[in-house]
């Protein structure tokens, strides 16, 4: 696989660290060796996260197709709308911001904090839409690229998660490329990848680039859509198209994508009781915060996996933190007594 054919445009700054997560795994049994890597710290833009991997490879096309404006779209608490709103305004471009209503979670100022107060405070135009989840392509979106065009401007369109794009798969290709690399300055081999999947080109990505040393199957996705047939038909579907793009040499197969769906209850969005006791398990054992949408699902998710053995004794486990952070803030009446 040769990734440095395709144009990159630097956002991050450079290989995210891998921490081991030493009190989480003695508190676990002891039997299961976890590590964290930071995607969480990736960039100085609007505190990062996993889309900046993604994005890198997405705007070279942006800027030579000479866009003005970049147009996404999420829900109200969408962090991939927020890191597309960073690079925005890192580029000098004009942003446009289509968030729907994802979300069954109705807190006073959910539409005021977090994610969404930050792309304002960018500059972007938000455009609220009382839609409801779905990882499609939708009509909203459709909308607001339109009217960019009537309005004289030239739009570059991302999908959702920046994920259903031809170039959605690079970035987590890179991911695992850059795994092994410090996988062996440490002297070390990661048996298990645990990542949250949702519009689903984060875990494709790692599939396509795990799969080069037969590790695809190893890559562990946690559902937190709760619509994990789509998610799962759509990362296969990305990681088929992103393998032949960067000439993988083999079929990526069904068996490939390992899609865990007992951890997204009770809905998109919303925290279970065993998602929100994760997320301070780890809080106060390493000092590492997770989010209610998404890492809380996956930690809860790897978590129970080694409880119950399916992550087996004496695996070594990378957790991917993908950043979502500043959405806790919306959800504040959960946390409000830690």
């Amino acid at each position: 696989m040769h990734l440095d054919r395709f144009p990159r445009h630097q956002l991050t700054f450079g290989p995210t660290p891998i921490e081991p997560l030493n009190r989480l795994s003695a508190h676990l049994g002891g039997k299961v060796r976890i590590f964290a890597k930071r995607e969480d710290c990736n960039s100085g833009l609007a505190f990062g996260g996993n889309k900046l991997r993604k994005l890198e490879y997405l705007i070279p096309e942006a800027l030579a197709q000479g866009a003005d404006t970049l147009v996404t779209i999420g829900g109200i608490q969408s962090n991939h709308t927020r890191q597309v709103a960073a690079v925005a305004a890192k580029l000098g471009l004009g942003c446009r911001l289509v968030q729907e209503n994802w979300v069954d979670y109705h807190d006073a100022v959910y539409d005021r904090v977090g994610n969404i107060l930050l792309s304002r405070l960018m500059g972007a135009r938000v455009d609220l839409v009382d839609a409801g989840f779905g990882i499609a392509f939708k009509q909203s979106w459709e909308d607001a690229l339109e009217d960019v065009r009537r309005s004289g401007g030239r739009p570059y369109a991302i999908p959702a998660g920046a994920s259903d794009h031809p170039l959605g798969g690079l970035g987590f290709v890179g991911f695992a490329e850059e795994v092994r690399a410090q996988e062996a300055a440490m002297g070390l081999r990661f048996d298990y990848v645990v990542v949250c999947s949702v519009t689903g080109s984060t875990q494709a990505g790692m599939v396509v680039g795990f799969a080069a040393d037969g590790r695809a199957d190893r890559v562990i996705g946690i559902d937190a859509s709760a619509t994990p047939n789509e998610t799962h038909a759509q990362i296969l579907r990305i990681a088929r198209h992103t393998a032949d793009t960067v000439g993988l040499g083999r079929p990526i197969t069904p068996e490939d994508v390992v899609l865990e769906r007992a951890y997204a209850y009770p809905s998109y969005g919303v925290p279970s009781p065993e998602t929100n006791a994760a997320m301070r398990l780890a809080a106060r054992l390493e000092g590492l915060i997770t989010d209610p949408v998404y890492e809380g699902k996956s930690m809860q998710g790897m978590i129970d996996l080694i409880e119950t053995g399916r992550i087996p004794a004496g695996s070594t486990v990378l957790y991917a933190h993908l950043g979502g952070v500043p959405a806790i803030n919306a959800y504040s009446f959960q946390y409000r007594n830690g």
